[in-house]
């Protein structure tokens, strides 16, 4: 599937290039691999493709379980022809993930309590006692920022972007996307049916953090008739028009999706939980909700509300997001090779390419208001609420 409109062709002759002669430019031995963050569909595609490549090189590679926690307490393992066999159509991350061990901010359990201790030194320490010549971090905005602390520590690091949100600065697109995209799609496919047959307004509540890149696309690959997203302010005046003229058309049911992390009318964030020690300790959630009964007490329309979940992040990736992830994993193990540390891989205008660490912008990666899709939605009589 070609989510953004750029069918990703293999023009990588820059990368090649730097690893034409690696072994010239470094003696590689050792690399290690670890997955930080939440999981994404690709992650395994990624490990494979950079075990694949190492294999072809003659170099070990090393993967460090549960993120950032199995380079500071010596849980690695090294990975072989067997581990890598049968993970292109896997979920999940066979090195395990997490989104709470900061090696500048780790847990440590003394007596009854946990304590919170600056680790980075060990994590750095780690690498060299385990002579991992260099580590590749397939991680979100969080787990690469640490990866780039690390690196100005001496760490010898490459970056490769992941989350489903597809919220990160400096790439086009991250894997894990698209299949995110592909499991909202078909819960609206479904929620259409049951909406259909009791006349209800249905409300599907998408993650995507504080952007709102799944729920414009599986919105509008489903069919929503409304669409709320944390780029654009909305109204219940105008979401309640949009429901009222769809009955009076003949159609006495309608669908909204709602990104979770879209404000209310009036400006607030809806807030589920917050979480101590994780690097993004704020849990969105609950919007869904919200809207289901400002729907209900504004037009007299019979609401329900759903809240789609970590099945998003579950299940096999999509064809687009293995071929991705594999390039992406790829390119990484080449930059290695060539000792192009302190880089992180991204997809730009169809391209893998890389940028330094210093060079990826800070914060976010929103859409624009006047973003192509956001058009051709309102054309079709979307409404966002505004």
């Amino acid at each position: 599937m070609v989510i953004l409109g750029i069918w990703i062709g293999y023009n990588e002759s820059g990368l090649n290039k730097q690893a034409a002669n690696a072994k010239e430019v470094l003696d590689l031995k050792r690399l290690g691999i670890l997955t930080g963050g939440g999981d994404a569909p690709g992650l395994n595609a990624v490990i494979r493709a950079v075990a694949k490549v190492a294999d072809a090189e003659g170099v070990q590679l090393y993967g460090f379980r549960n993120g950032y926690s199995g380079l500071i307490r010596g849980d690695y393992l090294q990975l072989e022809k067997h581990h890598i066999s049968g993970l292109l159509p896997r979920g999940g991350t066979i090195l395990g993930t997490n989104n709470r061990d900061n090696p500048f901010n780790f847990p440590i359990k003394e007596g009854n309590r946990v304590v919170y201790r600056d680790m980075s030194d060990k994590a750095v320490e780690n690498l060299e006692a385990f002579k991992i010549d260099c580590l590749i971090v397939i991680g979100g905005d969080g787990s690469l920022a640490i990866a780039r602390e690390l690196t100005e520590k001496g760490a010898r690091i490459i970056g490769v972007p992941k989350t489903i949100d597809n919220d990160m600065q400096g790439t086009d697109q991250t894997f894990g996307f698209d299949t995110a995209v592909t499991t909202a799609t078909d819960a609206l496919d479904k929620l259409h049916t049951t909406a259909e047959s009791h006349h209800r307004v249905m409300v599907l509540e998408l993650m995507g953090r504080y952007a709102g890149w799944i729920a414009l696309y599986s919105g509008v690959a489903g069919g929503a008739d409304v669409i709320l997203i944390p780029e654009i302010s909305w109204s219940m005046e105008n979401v309640a028009k949009k429901i009222i003229s769809r009955k009076e058309e003949g159609k006495p049911f309608s669908i909204i999706v709602v990104a979770e992390g879209a404000k209310t009318p009036e400006g607030e964030q809806v807030v589920r939980d917050t979480v101590k020690g994780s690097g993004d300790p704020i849990r969105l959630g609950g919007i869904s909700h919200l809207v289901a009964r400002m729907v209900e007490d504004t037009t007299g329309f019979e609401s329900r509300a759903t809240v789609l979940g970590h099945l998003q992040r579950g299940g096999s990736p999509s064809p687009f997001d293995r071929i991705l992830a594999t390039r992406y994993g790829e390119a990484a193990a080449r930059l290695a090779l060539a000792g192009e540390f302190g880089k992180m891989v991204s997809l730009k205008n169809g391209e893998i390419t890389s940028l330094s660490f210093e060079e990826v912008p800070p914060g976010s990666r929103n859409i624009p208001r006047d973003h192509p899709l956001i058009k051709a939605a309102k054309s079709l009589g979307i409404s966002f609420g505004d």
